[in-house]
């Protein structure tokens, strides 16, 4: 006998006791539904065979053959498993040990009845048997009688390849997957067992695949039925939920694979294929905000939206998330036109959507555009984002982030928009990058434009997860070469958060607004780069500095080891929208500041990149520049 099958029947064993107790607890309602049709099915059956006629010397030998014969069905059925199953999942499986059961009831009966004298017709003991089988097989299946799929792998077998896996969660997104991987060999999956934390499901069988336990008893399953992967099958899991089920499975050893989120779901079906590696997301510290849509839907049903950056992570996810509320027009406007074209694809083909190719630095062609179109809400996420490359070309933070900014701002005053949002950053916040000075200047120039007709408010966001050239995709490419891991600091730390709850925070503020705010997220906990690149490891079935090496590269020019949501000079308020706070900053004077952009133009022009970075990222200098706020 197999080593491992000796070790499973060796280990189940002394728990046998407990689980017929349990069983036997749990099928006494459905035993005695199955007692009930026996005896009617055999009543009815004499009845009719003797045309409603019945000696009583007949009925009496009825009624004392009766137990007997109810007796022989429960114990079939409980010999081949009809009890301690999980009907509403069933399919062929449990069909074959269905009509097994009703074939062994039917032999031991016609054995009793002839051994007996014949107490009951022989047709009677033979169509009574088959009728019970028909009766038992509806309360069992009941709609999915006629609605059997053909398994194609045997649940015990299993073949070269094949990994052994744990399912948590026995519910309906469970029982998809599972009935995917039995009848898909070539996923090289073998189920052992599923865990959930409902204690009515233990002890029971999906399948014929057990509930072993709860939540808690996966380190002792993985090592006592050599597991190798975990499957997550809960769809609504929250955040909490994940983390210790990604805590259990790194303490195990094992990797763990998720279903999406609800969400992500189309059509409320799942099968094996859906399930995928854990994202960063699935593991943040907080619940995610979810939007006001009432509010949000009042404020762009039928009005023009217009999206600078349309392209990028952030807008494209403005742009499709904007489109399912109606706008009259959503002029999405792109210096890139494969971002563009892709965001078009993600939209999809409206009347309404407008792409735009073109380029925020042309102050003409924005003022013209934005005149021609005049919409009603602007969304500013056109910015270039990538710090260490603007540390060496911090002409090209002016030109994007700075004057790009002006221009679409002036733009949108001398349109009449009603309300502008800025994307910007918390590396605004005491800047000590080009990057993140020229998103402090940006927000310095919407805040100078308050009073004048359009609502200007600014959006600070941590780290966006999957966005482009953001950590994490990076730590995964080099997990899925072999590595090494290059991790900055052992110290560094950042807050992060979804494109999706991102977006949610950009609608907010477009609601809340009016005029001169700051917006951020209560980001929850940081996250340290050394423990975040570990985990991913991890849970991409490796182990760190064994199979993938971390190496430390050192904090790259303009990073610092901690960045800052809000200045502490703001003073940040709640804003009656559960984790986000706003601040009003005094607005900077209008003159001073246009006096130090044209220094900081005059810089780049003449090719002072050295005193325009400078002047860019260092406090200082900038308010020296800018002038204090007034």
């Amino acid at each position: 006998m197999n080593g491992r099958l000796e070790k499973e029947i060796v280990e189940v064993a002394p728990s046998l006791p407990g689980r017929i107790v349990g069983h036997v607890r749990r099928d006494v309602p459905l035993a005695l539904l199955d007692a009930l049709l026996v005896v009617v099915a055999y009543l009815v059956l004499l009845v009719l065979r003797l045309d409603g006629d019945v000696p009583s010397s007949m009925w009496g030998r009825f009624w004392r053959f009766m137990p007997g014969v109810v007796l022989v069905h429960l114990l079939c059925n409980y010999l081949f498993g009809l009890y301690g199953q999980m009907w509403r999942y069933a399919s062929v499986q449990e069909a074959r040990r269905l009509v097994l059961a009703g074939g062994s009831s039917l032999a031991l009966v016609l054995i009793g009845t002839v051994w007996l004298g014949r107490p009951i017709p022989l047709s009677v003991a033979i169509l009574g048997a088959g009728l019970t089988l028909m009766a038992c097989g509806a309360v069992r299946f009941q709609s999915r009688l006629f609605a059997f799929r053909r398994r194609t792998v045997d649940t015990e077998g299993g073949g070269i390849g094949t990994r052994r896996v744990l399912l948590l969660g026995a519910g309906d997104a469970g029982a998809m997957v599972l009935r995917d991987i039995l009848r898909t060999p070539s996923l090289g999956l073998k189920p052992i067992g599923f865990v959930d934390d409902d204690p009515r499901k233990r002890g029971l069988a999906l399948h014929g695949v057990p509930v072993l336990g709860g939540r808690d008893r996966v380190p002792d399953l993985v090592v006592r039925y050599e597991i190798d992967e975990i499957l997550l099958t809960v769809p609504s899991a929250t955040s909490d939920v994940v983390r210790d089920v990604a805590e259990l499975c790194e303490a195990a050893g094992v990797s763990l694979r998720v279903l999406p989120s609800v969400r992500e779901i189309v059509h409320g079906r799942v099968t094996a294929r859906d399930l995928r590696d854990l994202r960063i997301e699935d593991l943040l510290g907080r619940q995610q905000v979810h939007s006001d849509l009432q509010a949000v839907r009042a404020l762009f049903r039928g009005k023009r939206v217009l999206i600078t950056g349309a392209g990028g992570s952030i807008g494209s996810e403005i742009a499709r998330q904007v489109a399912a509320f109606e706008p009259a027009a959503l002029l999405l406007l792109d210096n890139d036109e494969t971002h563009l074209h892709d965001v078009l694809l993600d939209v999809g083909a409206d009347s309404a959507v407008m792409p735009v190719l073109a380029d925020i630095r042309d102050r003409a062609r924005v003022v013209d555009l934005v005149l021609e179109h005049r919409p009603h809400v602007v969304f500013h996420a056109a910015a270039h984002k990538h710090v260490p490359l603007l540390e060496t070309h911090p002409q090209e933070a002016l030109f994007t982030n700075v004057l790009g900014t002006a221009n679409i701002a002036d733009a949108s005053v001398a349109a009449g928009v009603e309300r502008f949002v800025l994307i910007s950053t918390d590396k605004a916040v005491r800047p000590v990058s080009v990057m993140g000075g020229s998103k402090r200047v940006a927000e310095e120039i919407v805040r100078s434009l308050e009073g004048r007709g359009t609502a200007f408010c600014a959006v600070r966001f941590g780290n966006v997860l999957g966005s482009r050239g953001s950590v994490i995709p990076t730590f995964l490419r080099q997990i899925r070469a072999g590595g090494p891991v290059t991790v900055t600091d052992p110290g560094m730390i950042r807050y992060f958060m979804s494109v999706e709850e991102a977006v949610t925070l950009v609608l907010e503020a477009a609601t809340l607004s009016i005029g001169g705010e700051v917006f951020t997220l209560e980001m929850g906990e940081p996250v340290g780069m050394l423990d975040l690149a570990r985990k991913l490891i991890h849970l991409s079935g490796r182990v760190p500095e064994r199979d993938v090496a971390i190496v430390f590269t050192g904090a790259r020019p303009g990073e610092r080891l901690r960045e800052e949501l809000v200045d502490d000079e703001e003073h940040p308020a709640p804003t009656g929208r559960l984790g986000i706070v706003v601040s009003t900053p005094p607005a900077p004077d209008r003159p001073t500041l246009h006096r130090a952009l044209a220094d900081l133009e005059r810089f780049a022009r003449d090719g002072h990149l050295t005193e325009l970075a400078d002047g860019l990222r260092s406090p200082h200098l900038r308010y020296e520049i800018v002038g204090s706020p007034s």
